[in-house]
């Protein structure tokens, strides 16, 4: 008897688990960590101090640190102990495994571009003339920013309630060499929504130029005379086809990309009793308000709202939440999630090519929530009062920076650079969450993608569609 896929996704899972903990990640300096140091132009005499370090022996992230830190000195450490951390991470096992996780990521990405492409233009061409297009679209905004208003309002109760911030030792910060400060502008996202050149934002990714390119040609589509019409209708529908079964071929291999991902996040995790230790009162204050956002928030607006059943839903998403979790993507997932949403909840293609890219890339319902309580918890650990128009303001940028981050691992951390500076806290408080952020990020991720399918859902039944829940 053949596992259905969200068992076997679920025991790629634990294997990963398990691998990762049983050959976790260690630190030691090799040959190869000079070299890759001394491509990064780190100061000659440090290179040498350095490499008069050089040991046999492997150590954990705490014991090489606190070995390293006196031989640095305080202003070299202080500077270039997260680069001399990520080259000097030794795990002689973890490729024979990470090779999986990758392949399957790449593979993912390869038809992420293609399969929004063919979804929006069939989908946008077969919902007909402007009215339709126009309703349909209203009412996905709609649902859009309702849901991720209650999102960053659930995180508003519980982080004044929790104040996980409050008592922080923000001494053990460290700026991180990893984001780019200074290169984010809101203003520069919307604009960039129109592109200048569409096959650079084919090749670049970007999804918004993609989409909005997309639903203007499918629209267009249907302006045209009727043999170039059918044409391309017949054109689009066909790859839209040919892209949702390579996608099936794709996920058949989802178990053991997974087990190599996970393998790779939990390896390199550090002590998570550590963690748990400085940063516990925040990471409960996340994950309390996320599981409140999608046991009772989204699953009551399917309910009550639309007559759905939230259960037999989640039931019918569980492959394309462990996907979302282990990659921390929802782009990534989005084959997954319309085809989950498509075959087992039984919302047609007309809605979910529409609805499902869109969301991946602007509705981000667990990013915004936690980019508010992450903001908070910086602004309590530096002991700062946010006033009631500094709290809208912080409401209202969450919001939007959540439409702007892109469906990639960490995006909402970097969106996160915009909410600082909108109320003038420190960029340098990044820091503070920084060590647990690839973890929660998992999490949100899940959350985000919980909330396009429900937001699938919630559009097929006000279409008056019959659905399987």
């Amino acid at each position: 008897m053949k596992l259905e896929l969200h068992w076997q996704i679920l025991i790629g899972l634990i294997l990963g688990v398990i691998f990762g903990s049983v050959f976790p990640t260690t630190y030691k300096i090799t040959d190869k960590t000079i070299t890759q140091l001394q491509q990064q132009k780190l100061p000659p005499e440090l290179i040498q101090t350095i490499n008069s370090e050089k040991k046999e022996f492997e150590e954990t992230e705490t014991k090489f640190l606190k070995r390293i830190k006196p031989i640095l000195g305080p202003e070299y450490y202080h500077r270039y102990n997260q680069t001399i951390l990520k080259q000097a991470r030794y795990n002689a096992y973890l490729p024979y495994v990470s090779w999986m996780g990758d392949l399957f990521m790449r593979a993912l990405k390869m038809i992420i571009v293609p399969l929004i492409l063919t979804s929006i233009i069939s989908g946008v061409a077969n919902i007909g003339d402007a009215d339709n297009l126009g309703r349909l679209g209203i009412k996905t905004m709609f649902y859009y920013l309702i849901t991720s208003t209650l999102a960053i309002l659930v995180g508003l109760v519980f982080v004044n309630l929790i104040k996980p911030g409050v008592g922080t030792e923000i001494g053990f910060m460290s700026p991180s060499e990893d984001i780019d400060f200074g290169s984010l502008s809101f203003s520069d996202t919307l604009m960039n929504i129109v592109p200048t050149n569409i096959f650079k934002s084919f090749a670049e990714g970007h999804m918004l130029s993609i989409i909005f390119f997309s639903i203007f040609f499918g629209f267009f589509i249907t302006k045209v005379a009727d043999k170039y019409r059918l044409f391309l209708l017949n054109f689009f529908n066909s790859a839209f086809e040919v892209m949702m079964k390579l996608t099936n071929f794709i996920i058949r291999f989802t178990p053991l990309g997974l087990f190599g991902i996970v393998a790779v996040v939990v390896a390199e995790t550090p002590d998570l009793a550590s963690l748990a230790k400085s940063l516990g009162k925040y990471m409960l204050t996340v994950l309390i308000s996320l599981t409140f956002h999608s046991v009772i928030t989204l699953p009551l607006i399917v309910k009550i709202g639309f007559k759905g059943n939230p259960w037999l839903h989640f039931k019918a998403m569980r492959s394309a939440l462990l996907t979302a979790f282990s990659t921390s993507s929802s782009s990534a997932t989005l084959s997954l999630t319309m085809s989950s949403v498509n075959q087992n909840s039984g919302v047609s293609n007309k809605i979910s090519s529409f609805t499902l890219p869109l969301g991946a890339t602007i509705n981000m319902d667990g990013t915004a929530l936690y980019e508010l309580v992450a903001v908070f918890f910086i602004a309590q650990a530096y002991g700062i009062e946010l006033t009631v128009v500094e709290t809208i303001i912080v409401v209202a940028t969450a919001l939007l920076a959540s439409i702007g981050a892109a469906g990639i691992p960490m995006a909402g951390l970097i969106m996160m650079t915009i909410i600082l500076t909108a109320v003038g806290l420190p960029l340098e408080g990044v820091a503070l969450i920084l060590p647990v952020d690839r973890l929660l990020d998992m999490f949100r991720t899940s959350v985000n993608v919980w909330s396009d399918s429900c937001g699938a859902v919630v559009i097929a039944k006000s279409e008056g569609e019959t659905l399987k829940i």
